[in-house]
């Protein structure tokens, strides 16, 4: 069982520790266990960051003696300490308690520390790391102002499950600290951020690197807290699998998209005896006059997937173009109106002869005729752009309340808010709104931002829902949802034809796609990804993962 597909909410871990302190586990082994895992994964990347600044400041020592002597000065005016100095932020609770024995740790090994503890109430155990660290002469203080001094901060107020917002005189300190732009560590999550939500409960923790501990937290998954989490990995302390499987077993899971699971629904290995039609026919509706490139885009990327045939329809007058960018395709010209857009399908072609329908990039509202007998067909439809903005001007709920085929939506937020209006006022919790989107329509809901959330109901009616943990901001970037829209649409007609689950290509191409996204960020910088450049990177992005 992979740990790191797991996501929980404060309740549901509150449940798992529960079990686990119930078992037998005293709370105070499982501290000394966790918090010795975090002193030595924040003395190894302290050491690995360190290294990077040395390297860097060796070239700017070269700059000059009068510099160096200078900033010599500086230093040794501020720190009182020996290099490193690191202040660690001590809460009344047990991530207070953590952070206690890890400030123990690094001063045990040699680290100059000074323990922030603003409150004067901390609980029992939390209250006895407290008196062994003074009674080690380690330096306490109730201000902000001789955490400057430090190189570093570990931050351990507020664990998992904080629900009050925080108020002055602590609100003012955060802010303060956040003001000294120090690197900072975080314990499990920053301060301040909501365990479900990720929202900024009054203030929080800007951490540079938050160590999530056993289980990952939704907040992780949430486009609004990633400012505050920075870069993050989880502590994995052992957590026994029946736990976590008397706790998530019996309701909805929330998983994250792990590779062993994406590649698990890759269309291959292929069969010896596979011809085109065995691996899906695929039809993609898009493209006007003035969106001429999102047609193609979308080709591009199920030419990608390997789908098995092709087919796009697009207006006549840009049917050359397709042709020579894509010419494995059977390219089908349709009626247009004035300005360049598809006035409706053309009147012999038959919707029943393909396994699935790609519909929106690039359509312009003037597709609606064609959008709308799609819509009445019995295909399975991945539907993006001005297909989901017809959608909407027709009415979400009912028409895909009363197709029989499968449906996937892929809207950005503010189509997501043109669909589902009722929901609008609940975006702020992306997780949340894109389940409820699933029960009020049927479809596969595939809400796009930084960490996109797909959600689905299953056979047994459970809403199933998966977050994709890692992407980069090179995908934000005109033309990058048209590739999305081709590849889903190639693994969707290619699962349909191979009867294999059609639900989970789903979280497969959302993977896919942001991996070619990451790999040609590393290797073009995020300011080098044009859509155009991602679908180049769509195979060996997959070939690097996959060791092929």
């Amino acid at each position: 069982m992979t740990i790191e597909k797991f996501v929980v909410t404060a309740a549901q871990m509150r449940q798992i520790e529960t079990r686990i302190f119930a078992a037998g586990m005293p709370v105070s082994a499982l501290m000394e266990k966790v918090a010795g895992l975090l002193a030595r994964r924040i003395q190894k990347l302290w050491k690995e960051e360190g290294r990077g600044k040395r390297e860097e400041g060796r070239g700017k020592r070269e700059e000059g003696r009068g510099k160096r002597e200078e900033g010599r000065g500086k230093r040794e005016d501020i720190v009182n300490y020996q290099f490193p100095a690191i202040g660690v932020l001590v809460g009344p609770g047990h991530n207070g308690g953590d952070a206690l024995v890890v400030a123990r740790e690094l001063h045990f090994q040699g680290y100059q520390v000074v323990i922030y503890c603003p409150f004067f109430q901390l609980k029992e155990l939390t209250g006895n790391h407290a008196q062994y660290a003074r009674s080690l002469k380690i330096p306490f203080v109730d201000k902000v102002e001789p955490l400057k001094k430090c190189d570093l901060l570990i931050d351990g107020l507020f664990g998992f499950g904080l629900e009050r917002e925080i108020i002055n005189p602590i609100a003012g300190a955060i802010d303060e600290i956040n003001q000294f732009k120090k690197p900072v560590f975080s314990i499990d999550i920053p301060s301040g951020i909501h365990t479900d939500s990720g929202a900024v409960l009054g203030t929080a923790i800007r951490a540079t690197h938050t160590l999530c501990l056993g289980l990952w937290k939704l907040a992780f998954l949430q486009d609004r807290a990633l400012e505050y989490i920075g870069t993050s990995e989880l502590i994995d302390f052992d957590i026994p699998t029946a736990d976590i499987e008397a706790i998530l077993g019996n309701q909805p899971p929330i998983e994250r998209i792990v590779k062993e699971f994406a590649t698990q629904h890759l269309p291959w290995p292929r069969s010896p005896i596979a011809h085109k039609y065995t691996n899906g026919h695929l039809l993609i509706i898009a493209g006007s006059g003035r969106y001429s490139g999102a047609a193609i885009l979308s080709g591009l990327g199920a030419r990608a997937s390997g789908v098995g045939m092709l087919s796009i329809a697009v207006p006549e007058s840009i049917k050359p173009m397709l042709s020579s960018q894509l010419p494995e395709a059977l390219v089908i010209g349709c009626p247009e109106t004035h300005s360049g857009g598809i006035s409706e399908l053309p009147i012999g072609i038959d919707v029943s002869t393909y396994d699935a329908i790609a519909v929106g990039p690039g359509l312009t509202l003037e597709a609606a005729i064609a959008v709308e007998s799609v819509l009445e067909s019995d295909r399975a439809l991945v539907l993006d752009a001005d297909g989901l903005n017809i959608l909407a001007q027709l009415g979400t709920v009912p028409i895909l309340s009363e197709r029989s085929a499968l449906t996937i939506i892929t809207p950005h937020p503010g189509e997501f808010k043109r669909l589902f209006p009722e929901l609008a006022d609940k975006m702020g919790d992306r997780i949340t709104a894109t389940q409820q989107a699933v029960q009020l329509s049927g479809a596969v809901v595939l809400l796009k931002g930084a960490r996109v959330c797909i959600c689905f109901k299953n056979e047994g009616d459970r809403t199933i829902t998966y977050l994709n943990p890692e992407s980069t901001p090179a995908l934000a970037r005109g033309g990058s949802g048209d590739v999305l829209t081709g590849l889903l649409g190639g693994l969707l007609a290619t699962a349909i034809a191979r009867n294999s689950p059609v639900e989970l290509v789903v979280p497969t191409a959302v993977w896919w796609h942001a991996q070619a996204g990451i790999m040609a960020a590393k290797e073009r910088t995020e300011l080098g990804v044009d859509a155009f450049t991602l679908t180049e990177y769509l195979i060996p992005a997959l070939r690097n993962k996959i060791g092929l």
